[in-house]
Protein backbone atom coordinates (compact mmCIF):
# COMPACT_ATOMS: atom_id res chain seq x y z
CA UNK A 1 0.00 0.00 0.00
CA UNK A 2 1.12 3.54 -0.86
CA UNK A 3 1.86 4.55 2.88
CA UNK A 4 3.44 7.69 2.82
CA UNK A 5 4.33 9.92 5.77
CA UNK A 6 6.06 13.28 6.68
CA UNK A 7 6.33 12.54 10.54
CA UNK A 8 8.25 10.50 12.68
CA UNK A 9 8.53 6.76 13.04
CA UNK A 10 8.64 5.99 16.87
CA UNK A 11 10.78 4.36 19.19
CA UNK A 12 12.42 0.90 17.98
CA UNK A 13 10.48 -2.02 18.81
CA UNK A 14 7.01 -0.15 18.20
CA UNK A 15 5.09 0.34 15.11
CA UNK A 16 6.27 3.64 13.76
CA UNK A 17 3.95 6.13 13.66
CA UNK A 18 2.80 8.86 10.64
CA UNK A 19 1.03 12.17 10.39
CA UNK A 20 0.01 11.85 6.33
CA UNK A 21 -1.01 8.02 4.74
CA UNK A 22 -2.22 8.32 1.45
CA UNK A 23 -4.40 5.40 -0.08
CA UNK A 24 -4.96 7.07 -2.72
CA UNK A 25 -5.28 5.19 -6.65
CA UNK A 26 -5.82 1.73 -5.00
CA UNK A 27 -9.34 1.08 -6.12
CA UNK A 28 -10.35 0.35 -2.95
CA UNK A 29 -14.60 -0.07 -2.14
CA UNK A 30 -13.62 -0.06 1.37
CA UNK A 31 -11.83 2.06 3.90
CA UNK A 32 -8.42 -0.01 4.91
CA UNK A 33 -9.22 1.07 8.86
CA UNK A 34 -6.68 -1.62 9.79
CA UNK A 35 -3.83 0.20 9.33
CA UNK A 36 -5.51 4.02 9.47
CA UNK A 37 -6.46 3.46 13.27
CA UNK A 38 -3.29 2.48 14.27
CA UNK A 39 -2.37 5.81 13.91
CA UNK A 40 -4.89 7.26 16.05
CA UNK A 41 -2.76 9.48 17.99
CA UNK A 42 -0.65 10.67 15.23
CA UNK A 43 -2.22 11.18 12.12
CA UNK A 44 -3.11 14.57 10.74
CA UNK A 45 -3.52 14.07 6.78
CA UNK A 46 -5.56 11.24 5.08
CA UNK A 47 -5.70 10.75 1.67
CA UNK A 48 -8.35 8.26 0.25
CA UNK A 49 -8.91 10.01 -3.46
CA UNK A 50 -9.25 7.97 -5.93
CA UNK A 51 -11.00 4.77 -5.37
CA UNK A 52 -14.26 3.31 -5.50
CA UNK A 53 -15.63 4.54 -1.94
CA UNK A 54 -19.17 5.16 -1.22
CA UNK A 55 -19.25 4.02 2.62
CA UNK A 56 -19.91 6.64 5.11
CA UNK A 57 -16.11 7.34 6.79
CA UNK A 58 -17.57 7.00 10.40
CA UNK A 59 -14.69 5.30 12.29
CA UNK A 60 -12.25 8.31 10.90
CA UNK A 61 -13.87 9.99 13.88
CA UNK A 62 -11.52 7.99 16.59
CA UNK A 63 -8.30 10.10 14.09
CA UNK A 64 -8.29 12.76 17.12
CA UNK A 65 -5.73 15.07 15.35
CA UNK A 66 -6.43 14.44 11.87
CA UNK A 67 -6.92 18.30 10.64
CA UNK A 68 -7.07 17.16 6.69
CA UNK A 69 -9.21 14.94 4.90
CA UNK A 70 -9.05 14.01 1.12
CA UNK A 71 -11.88 12.55 -0.72
CA UNK A 72 -11.35 13.43 -4.24
CA UNK A 73 -12.86 11.00 -7.44
CA UNK A 74 -14.37 8.66 -4.72
CA UNK A 75 -18.33 7.79 -5.41
CA UNK A 76 -19.62 9.48 -2.62
CA UNK A 77 -23.15 11.84 -2.74
CA UNK A 78 -25.02 14.35 -0.89
CA UNK A 79 -26.04 12.04 1.73
CA UNK A 80 -22.69 11.18 3.11
CA UNK A 81 -22.33 11.04 6.79
CA UNK A 82 -19.15 12.34 8.83
CA UNK A 83 -18.46 12.04 12.27
CA UNK A 84 -18.12 15.21 14.19
CA UNK A 85 -14.99 15.95 14.20
CA UNK A 86 -13.76 19.49 15.24
CA UNK A 87 -10.01 18.61 14.40
CA UNK A 88 -10.88 18.68 11.08
CA UNK A 89 -9.70 22.46 9.17
CA UNK A 90 -9.73 20.99 5.54
CA UNK A 91 -11.68 18.25 3.55
CA UNK A 92 -11.44 18.10 -0.18
CA UNK A 93 -14.14 16.24 -2.06
CA UNK A 94 -13.62 17.14 -5.57
CA UNK A 95 -15.21 14.77 -8.52
CA UNK A 96 -17.84 12.67 -6.49
CA UNK A 97 -21.41 12.75 -7.08
CA UNK A 98 -22.75 15.09 -4.67
CA UNK A 99 -25.80 17.14 -6.43
CA UNK A 100 -27.60 18.38 -3.13
CA UNK A 101 -26.26 21.62 -1.86
CA UNK A 102 -28.07 22.34 1.03
CA UNK A 103 -27.98 18.83 2.28
CA UNK A 104 -23.97 18.51 1.95
CA UNK A 105 -23.01 21.99 3.69
CA UNK A 106 -25.23 21.22 6.28
CA UNK A 107 -23.57 18.35 7.13
CA UNK A 108 -20.06 20.03 6.65
CA UNK A 109 -20.90 22.68 9.11
CA UNK A 110 -22.66 20.63 11.90
CA UNK A 111 -19.62 17.90 11.92
CA UNK A 112 -16.55 20.08 10.63
CA UNK A 113 -17.54 23.27 13.31
CA UNK A 114 -13.82 24.47 12.64
CA UNK A 115 -13.47 23.98 8.48
CA UNK A 116 -11.35 26.49 6.55
CA UNK A 117 -10.79 25.32 3.40
CA UNK A 118 -13.26 23.31 1.36
CA UNK A 119 -13.40 22.37 -1.64
CA UNK A 120 -16.15 20.56 -4.32
CA UNK A 121 -15.23 21.15 -7.64
CA UNK A 122 -16.70 18.65 -10.73
CA UNK A 123 -19.59 17.53 -8.37
CA UNK A 124 -23.01 18.67 -9.97
CA UNK A 125 -23.54 20.85 -6.83
CA UNK A 126 -20.87 23.00 -7.49
CA UNK A 127 -21.84 24.49 -10.78
CA UNK A 128 -18.53 26.40 -12.44
CA UNK A 129 -17.09 26.39 -16.75
CA UNK A 130 -15.83 23.39 -15.70
CA UNK A 131 -19.05 21.31 -15.44
CA UNK A 132 -21.03 23.73 -17.74
CA UNK A 133 -22.36 26.01 -15.09
CA UNK A 134 -22.86 29.71 -15.96
CA UNK A 135 -21.26 32.65 -14.48
CA UNK A 136 -24.17 33.67 -12.26
CA UNK A 137 -24.60 30.22 -10.73
CA UNK A 138 -21.49 30.14 -10.31
CA UNK A 139 -21.99 33.12 -7.75
CA UNK A 140 -24.46 31.63 -6.42
CA UNK A 141 -22.98 28.73 -5.38
CA UNK A 142 -20.37 30.47 -3.65
CA UNK A 143 -22.35 32.90 -1.62
CA UNK A 144 -24.72 29.95 -0.51
CA UNK A 145 -21.53 28.13 0.57
CA UNK A 146 -19.83 31.39 2.31
CA UNK A 147 -23.09 32.39 4.07
CA UNK A 148 -23.81 28.92 5.54
CA UNK A 149 -20.02 28.35 6.44
CA UNK A 150 -19.08 31.87 7.68
CA UNK A 151 -15.28 30.57 8.73
CA UNK A 152 -15.10 29.40 5.33
CA UNK A 153 -11.45 30.93 4.17
CA UNK A 154 -10.82 28.93 1.08
CA UNK A 155 -13.44 27.58 -1.25
CA UNK A 156 -12.19 25.50 -4.76
CA UNK A 157 -8.82 26.72 -4.38
CA UNK A 158 -9.99 30.80 -4.05
CA UNK A 159 -10.27 32.43 -1.85
CA UNK A 160 -13.09 34.14 0.60
CA UNK A 161 -13.13 37.54 0.33
CA UNK A 162 -14.16 40.20 2.65
CA UNK A 163 -16.36 41.34 0.18
CA UNK A 164 -17.92 38.16 -0.90
CA UNK A 165 -18.53 37.37 2.79
CA UNK A 166 -20.34 40.76 3.31
CA UNK A 167 -23.08 39.91 0.01
CA UNK A 168 -23.37 36.63 1.15
CA UNK A 169 -24.41 38.00 4.53
CA UNK A 170 -26.69 40.56 2.81
CA UNK A 171 -28.01 37.90 0.14
CA UNK A 172 -29.43 35.11 2.56
CA UNK A 173 -30.16 37.72 5.32
CA UNK A 174 -33.06 38.96 3.00
CA UNK A 175 -34.11 35.61 1.19
CA UNK A 176 -34.48 34.33 5.24
CA UNK A 177 -36.56 37.54 5.91
CA UNK A 178 -38.69 36.55 3.09
CA UNK A 179 -39.20 33.02 4.35
CA UNK A 180 -40.09 34.13 7.50
CA UNK A 181 -42.18 36.52 6.42
CA UNK A 182 -44.06 34.06 3.91
CA UNK A 183 -44.36 31.71 6.89
CA UNK A 184 -46.09 34.02 9.00
CA UNK A 185 -48.47 34.96 6.36
CA UNK A 186 -49.03 30.94 5.97
CA UNK A 187 -49.32 30.43 9.94
CA UNK A 188 -51.76 33.30 9.73
CA UNK A 189 -54.12 31.93 7.01
CA UNK A 190 -54.26 28.55 8.42
CA UNK A 191 -55.34 29.95 11.54
CA UNK A 192 -57.68 32.28 9.99
CA UNK A 193 -59.14 29.46 7.85
CA UNK A 194 -59.42 27.14 11.42
CA UNK A 195 -61.05 29.69 12.91
CA UNK A 196 -63.66 29.94 9.95
CA UNK A 197 -64.47 26.46 10.79
CA UNK A 198 -64.75 26.76 13.74
CA UNK A 199 -67.39 29.11 13.74
CA UNK A 200 -69.18 27.73 11.33
CA UNK A 201 -69.37 24.58 13.27
CA UNK A 202 -70.61 26.76 16.41
CA UNK A 203 -73.25 28.11 14.03
CA UNK A 204 -74.51 25.18 12.84
CA UNK A 205 -75.36 23.52 15.94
Amino acid sequence: MDHQSSGQHSQTGQAPSFQWLSFAYQNLKEIPYETILTQTETLEVLDLSNNLLEENPALVGRLEKLSTLILDSNNYTSHIKFPYMPSITTVSINKNKINNLPVFVEEIKRKFPNIKILSMMNNEAAPSYFNGGTLTQYKDYRQYVISQIPGLEILDDTEVLEKERAQARKTYRLQQSRQNRRRRREDSSKKHTHTQKKSSAIIGE
